[in-house]
């Protein structure tokens, strides 16, 4: 699913960081979790549209969110 977005498609708006970044740090230290996530980019922590689907009460919903990508990135 991933391979489907620009490395510049901006996850976050709020933090404006953008998906090449967030996948980097993922990777880099090994996060397991959300909050993790959250500490170490401070996406998600404003607004919080961009954590699921299911909590994103957006006007423009996002088309990837941070539960998604660390899905992707945990399962492979």
């Amino acid at each position: 699913m991933l391979k489907d977005f620009e490395d510049s498609y901006e996850v976050c708006t709020c933090k404006k960081i953008k998906l090449k970044e967030l996948l980097k740090v993922i990777e880099e230290k090994n996060l397991k979790t959300l909050g993790a996530i959250q500490e170490f980019t401070l996406a998600g922590t404003q607004c919080r549209n961009c954590i699921m689907a299911e909590a994103d009460f957006g006007k423009i919903k996002k088309r990837v969110y941070l539960k998604d990508i660390l899905k992707e990135v945990l399962n492979g």
